[in-house]
C-alpha cells in the first residue's frame, strides 16, 4: 500500500509501525474495493468519495475513527472488546491485539450505511 509509506516512515517506534502498517494492509486486503488514501495527515479508506474509517497514531494506541454514527453503534462492542472509546475514536492499546472481527463489523456498517451517501462526512 504505497500510499501510506510516507506515513508509516515517520513513525519512529518500531513497533507502532508494524502494528499500524498490519492493520493498514489489513484493511487494504480485506476491502479492496476501499481507496487508501492520507488525508489531515491520517490515513483513510474511502468508498465512492465517501469516508469510510480513519487512524491514527497515539502514545498510548492506534486511533480509530470510524465517525460518531459508527461509535455509537458499536458502544457496547468496542467495551465488551476491551476498548475505550471517545465520541469520535476508538483506542486499540499498542500492548494488546488487534481486534480485527470488531474492525471488519464497522467497516461494513460504515460501507451499508454510507452506499447512499454522497458527502464526504455524515450529515
Amino acid at each position: 500500500m504505497e500510499v501510506f509509506t510516507g506515513y508509516l516512515a515517520n513513525i519512529s517506534d518500531p513497533q507502532r509501525r508494524a502494528r499500524t502498517e498490519e492493520v493498514l494492509r489489513w484493511v487494504g486486503e480485506r476491502f479492496p474495493d476501499l481507496v487508501p488514501r492520507v488525508a489531515w495527515n491520517q490515513p483513510m479508506f474511502t468508498d465512492h468519495g465517501t469516508f469510510i474509517i480513519g487512524f491514527s497514531v497515539a502514545k498510548h494506541h492506534l486511533a480509530v475513527s470510524p465517525e460518531k454514527a459508527g461509535i455509537e453503534h458499536f458502544s457496547e462492542a468496542i467495551k465488551r472488546a476491551g476498548y475505550e472509546h471517545s465520541m469520535m475514536l476508538l483506542r486499540m492499546p499498542w500492548d494488546r491485539p488487534v481486534n480485527f472481527d470488531l474492525l471488519a463489523s464497522i467497516i461494513e456498517y460504515n460501507v451499508a450505511e454510507k452506499a447512499q451517501t454522497e458527502t464526504f462526512w455524515r450529515k
